[in-house]
């Protein structure tokens, strides 16, 4: 028996690309890290925003940002009237860098942590609700006479009485339609390849069966 690993036929990295990944910053693979396209760009772009303001040209020079420094970003983010979310959520892109650093012994503590935050206004969104008879008339203008008008209330409905992101609507397919407990439920795919399961509003499900059949009718006729 040998105490050396087995050569292999074909290597999926060439040597020097082996090492270019050994040598990898921590920064860089914190950011690899990050598994949501969506906030890997956020958590780019804010960590960008404060190396311009800061002059930080190579990422090992986040190590050495203090508390004094993120303080001076935090009055600069206040005075260009950002909105308070969009305040704690950059800081909490830049903390999550420093959690991880942490992590690796490349930093003894995250200075983020002692940088009071905007407060949330918990009591009222930012986005305007709509009144029952403003849905009402939102969910009656498309046509229910044609496969488009039936598929656009359906997809209104789904939005109106379950409150879905953008993005979990536009992930929804046919097989996300499930039984649970004889219930219908949503297999919703939210943020950060979370799971959840919605039991279905009876008009929304009436509205997607409707469309359902007669998108299955007009592939009959088709074929």
């Amino acid at each position: 028996m040998t105490n050396t690993l087995p050569i292999l036929e074909k290597r999926a990295l060439s040597a020097p690309e082996f090492h270019a990944l050994k040598a990898m910053p921590l920064e860089l693979e914190w950011y690899a890290n990050i598994r949501s396209e969506k906030t890997r760009r956020a958590y780019r772009n804010d960590v960008k925003e404060l190396s311009r303001f800061l002059g930080i040209t190579e990422p090992e020079e986040m190590r050495i940002v203090t508390r004094a420094h993120l303080l001076a970003w935090r009055t600069d983010l206040e005075q260009r009237n950002l909105a308070a979310a969009t305040i704690r959520r950059k800081l909490a892109s830049i903390s999550s860098l420093f959690d991880y650093l942490c992590e690796q012994n490349a930093v003894l503590h995250n200075p983020v942590l002692g940088v009071k935050r905007p407060a949330a206004n918990n009591n009222e969104g930012t986005t305007p609700a709509l009144g029952d008879s403003q849905a009402r008339m939102l969910l009656d203008a498309p046509p229910a006479n044609t496969l488009k008008g039936k598929r656009d209330r359906a997809i209104l409905a789904t939005l109106l009485y379950h409150g879905l992101r953008r993005e979990e609507l536009c992930r929804l397919q046919v097989k996300d339609l499930q039984q649970r407990s004889g219930v219908q439920h949503l297999c919703i795919h939210g943020k950060r390849e979370k799971i959840r399961f919605l039991p279905m509003h009876p008009m929304a499900q009436r509205l997607i069966d409707e469309y359902l059949a007669g998108a299955e009718g007009t592939q009959c006729n088709r074929s």
